[in-house]
């Protein structure tokens, strides 16, 4: 298969654990990042860049989870905190806080929707191969176990791998503003 050929590839997400039973291909790097003292991680192929935190303009009526936009080369770019979006509260913006911007959505064609997520640091890029990956845990999470597409093992510890295109869908922040526009009016 060649590197542009990605039939038969199964991505990293929601779909993992069938991914891991059948054999198929998974990304094996993540970026690991901190969100208060845990440690998560998203698949790299999802990664565009990280930039270092700055002013965001703030978008009114919008939910918690969205702190606001930044201008990246001329695009507008939604910014979500990840711990707002978790239903911790805000994150407090320290020394090390960062925006991953990220691309998900889409199968294809042009529904691809790039975001950043505000994090509190960021840590590697490790390898996890399939060998290392566990099925998310039914309970005991901080985060809805949706979220989750799995755990990953790496140097005797587990980060939280997310399902990225769960936890940054456009479609249900859109349901949580129009519910934020509606509580207004």
């Amino acid at each position: 298969m060649s590197a542009m050929d990605t039939s038969g590839v199964v991505t990293y997400g929601s779909n993992a654990i069938i991914a891991l039973q059948s054999g198929a291909a998974l990304p094996s790097q993540f970026l690991t990042f901190m969100l208060g003292e845990e440690p998560y991680a998203v698949g790299i192929l999802h990664i565009k860049e990280i930039i270092e935190y700055g002013s965001l303009a703030t978008v009114p009526m919008m939910p918690d989870c969205v702190r606001g936009v930044i201008n990246l080369r001329g695009a507008v770019v939604p910014v979500m905190d990840l711990s707002a979006r978790f239903g911790r509260g805000q994150s407090v913006i320290g020394k090390r806080s960062c925006i991953v911007i990220v691309e998900a959505g889409g199968d294809g064609g042009d529904s691809k929707q790039v975001l950043g997520m505000l994090v509190d640091a960021v840590n590697a890029v490790v390898e996890i191969g399939a060998e290392d990956i566990e099925p998310a845990p039914s309970f005991g999470t901080r985060i809805r176990p949706d979220f989750i597409a799995g755990m990953g093992k790496y140097s005797g510890r587990f980060v939280i791998l997310l399902d990225i295109e769960r936890v940054l869908s456009s479609e249900e922040i859109v349901g949580m503003a129009r519910g934020t526009a509606a509580a207004v009016a």
